[in-house]
């Protein structure tokens, strides 16, 4: 099962630092942070317009509310997926998702992931913490890591995206 699940990861995961801020048999917490240069509220727009199963971004929505989805379509499979739950939205400032991620989403897990966003000069300074606590086969120690290095290859992803989009 661990070979398994590990499997799934290397598919989803992309290599990036790792910052496992704590890890423990029953979580762990995962915390990245990266100054973008544009203003908070151009940066938060452009949340959720990451990383997909599909391989297409354009089948990914998130409705930036309280209640919304962060789903994903994959027309060719007749699928649908959601990738986790808007439960706090704060426009320029703050948003925050409930639900596994990637392969988290088959364990029996509860999960958090917090993006903070703050003026920084003339840009932004974004931080994204994961808490993640529950049930994992393989367990919370072998998978943090993987799942670290993929939030840390978003939030790159973020940063690429908002600062080359040039809106």
């Amino acid at each position: 099962m661990r070979a398994i699940i590990l499997a799934a990861f290397a598919v989803w995961a992309a290599p990036a630092a790792a910052d496992v801020t704590a890890a423990s048999d029953t979580g762990f917490v995962s915390t990245h942070s990266v100054t973008i240069a544009a203003p908070p509220v151009r940066v938060y727009t452009q949340l959720g317009k990451g990383h997909t199963y599909s391989g297409n971004a354009r089948n990914l929505k998130m409705e930036l509310r309280a209640g919304g989805c962060f789903c994903e379509a994959i027309p060719d499979q007749r699928a649908t997926i959601e990738h986790a739950r808007v439960v706090y939205a704060q426009p320029g400032k703050a948003l925050r998702l409930s639900g596994g991620l990637g392969p988290l989403q088959a364990e029996g897990v509860a999960a958090a992931l917090t993006i903070s966003i703050a003026p920084d000069g003339e840009g932004s300074r974004v931080t994204m913490t994961y808490v993640v606590g529950g049930y994992v086969r393989a367990g919370h120690r072998v998978l943090a890591p993987a799942v670290d290095r993929v939030l840390g290859e978003q939030l790159a992803g973020l940063k690429q995206s908002v600062e080359g989009s040039g809106q």
